[in-house]
């Protein structure tokens, strides 16, 4: 028991990414409960509420403007972005690929500060970059390997998914590197969540979507999907105060394969021996990413 109030922030890390690990699995599971948009609607509504019973409701005037402007902005698009690449993929397979394709972040992540940062640039970065976008390539192409053609025929089937979930990729690297410096240490994440959930609600309303449709079954997936999201924010917002980010730096890059081994249990997806190795590849590029580019006087 002292292990683990010694290392509770550190704790409290690592069940974060396992709840971040279930979000594909779940808002896809609520696009086919619900509606794409209307789906994730209320997922953010949920997850609005239950983020300011837990961690207060927040004040407009406490945070700056540039980070809730700007901040916000890029969050509330990332979300929306994410959402509904997974919601209006043609399949669950699909979906998964539309995961894939987003965590892409941590790579770009890495070479959007390479290239706004002065320090020597590690020329490892740029071929773990390549490996990263090479297991999008092999997961995306399945099992008949890697081409041009086959690239932009499976993309052609939905281009409208694809599109939304390489610019998630790379507004969340954006947000990542540029939030550090606008925001003073503040943490909105309430409020961008309330903001995400409205701009849908908006979207849904102007949109061709049937009525909602209501069972307890469905409620009680959205209740769990909406307090799962929720509850990885803010268990990340505590393991910042005292874990070992190093290690739950490291960890984190594994996010692809806890998210896409759970996502094949929860949708009873079968995934083949391709897209695992990409999923492999995938990790392996962001890992190496971020071991080679790492602050080496913090370890």
């Amino acid at each position: 028991m002292s292990y683990l109030t010694k290392n509770k922030y550190t704790f409290y890390g690592v069940i974060a990414i396992l709840l971040w690990s279930a979000v594909t699995a779940l808002i896809r599971d609520l696009s086919e409960l619900f509606s794409p948009i209307g789906g994730a609607a209320m997922m953010y509504t949920v997850s609005a509420i239950f983020l300011m019973f837990v961690m207060g409701i927040p004040k407009i005037k406490d945070y700056p403007k540039q980070y809730l402007i700007i901040g916000g902005g890029l969050f509330v698009t990332y979300e929306i972005c994410l959402a509904l690449s997974l919601g209006l993929s043609n399949s669950r397979l699909q979906a998964m690929e539309m995961s894939i394709i987003n965590y892409l972040w941590p790579a770009l992540t890495v070479l959007l500060s390479v290239v706004i940062s002065d320090k020597k640039i590690n020329i490892l970065v740029y071929p773990s970059i390549l490996l990263a976008f090479t297991g999008v390539a092999w997961c995306i192409s399945g099992d008949q390997g890697i081409s041009i053609s086959t690239l932009l025929n499976n993309i052609s089937d939905n281009p409208l998914t694809y599109l939304m979930a390489f610019s998630a990729a790379i507004i969340w690297a954006i947000y990542c590197v540029v939030t550090q410096s606008i925001s003073n240490g503040k943490n909105a994440i309430t409020l961008f969540f309330s903001a995400t959930a409205a701009t849908l609600w908006v979207q849904y309303f102007f949109s061709n979507e049937p009525s909602l449709q209501f069972t307890l079954p469905s409620m009680l997936t959205l209740l769990l999907s909406g307090i799962v999201i929720g509850a990885g924010y803010a268990l990340w917002n505590q393991a910042l105060i005292g874990a070992d980010m190093i290690l739950l730096g490291t960890l984190s890059y594994f996010t692809p394969v806890f998210s896409t081994l759970f996502a094949s249990v929860y949708l009873s997806i079968y995934l083949t021996g391709s897209f695992w190795q990409g999923v492999a590849l995938v990790t392996l590029g962001s890992l190496i990413c971020f071991l080679v580019t790492r602050d080496k006087k913090h370890i």
